[in-house]
């Protein structure tokens, strides 16, 4: 019983600060810690953190969304064209041979965290404004349907996707990136948590609701500290808590 409590607690923590900060998926911390130190089937593991990214997601964008840092207009365009493409790159995986990506969220995560430190994203919310309505939207699709069928393709590594391509494709600032990524992740989480349940059953309900209370309780935090910090200093927090969980994830994966 304590070790359910303490890996869920420690699983939901690095999960809630990756969203909260980063708009990272929970999938790619809970899981992996969930099936190494508690021997709970892949499946299972991913739908309690899909379940888990759900209301942390959510309460994460509320906070970016209450403090102005939300773009709900293209994040509801690229969302769609995600949901839509992760089906059609789920489709074309499984007919081709894909074990050589497994590291692929690992490594995103841990080459992110070094890019926010070495190279912050220093975009401002004025330059934003200058590309036309249209402009967001035609690249909104686009990029829903590359983070979508990456996603679907090889099964992880949407937050982070996302979190890229926001900033360094679309030229969001950090702080719109990030609250524009939980909201999609919100949805998206919720169509997976919901047909993982319906396919596999309902998991151990001690782990799902210590996973989600903990997840959500970290993600709520580091979301009020992310919307008061300046953009050097999100920059920096968010590049060590990407580092941080990259290389945790490397250490639970190959040792």
């Amino acid at each position: 019983m304590l070790t359910k409590i303490l890996v869920c607690f420690f699983a939901g923590l690095g999960a809630g600060l990756g969203t909260g900060f980063a708009g990272m998926s929970a999938a790619a911390v809970i899981s992996p810690m969930l099936i190494t130190f508690l021997n709970v089937e892949a499946y299972e593991a991913v739908g309690i953190a899909l379940a888990s990214d759900v209301l942390a997601s959510a309460i994460s964008a509320y906070t970016y969304g209450k403090n102005k840092n939300l773009d709900v207009k293209n994040g509801i365009i690229m969302m769609a064209n995600v949901l839509l493409f992760t089906l059609v790159g789920s489709w074309v995986s499984s007919m081709v041979p894909n074990s050589t990506m497994g590291g692929f969220s690992v490594g995103m995560t841990t080459l992110l965290g070094i890019k926010f430190i070495v190279k912050p994203v220093m975009t401002t919310k004025e330059s934003m404004e200058q590309k036309s309505q249209n402009k967001k939207a035609v690249q909104s699709v686009i990029c829903g349907m590359i983070i979508g069928f990456i996603c679907g393709f090889i099964g992880a590594g949407g937050g982070m996707m996302m979190l890229l391509i926001l900033t360094s494709v679309l030229g969001y600032e950090l702080k719109t990136a990030v609250g524009t990524s939980v909201f999609i992740m919100a949805f998206t989480a919720f169509t997976g948590a919901a047909s993982h349940f319906v396919i596999g059953g309902m998991p151990d309900p001690l782990i799902l609701v210590l996973c989600v209370l903990s997840t959500l309780f970290w993600a709520r935090i580091a979301a009020r500290f992310a919307n008061k910090a300046s953009a050097i200093t999100l920059n920096r927090a968010t590049g060590v808590v990407l580092l941080i969980l990259g290389i945790a994830m490397m250490l639970v994966k190959f040792l």
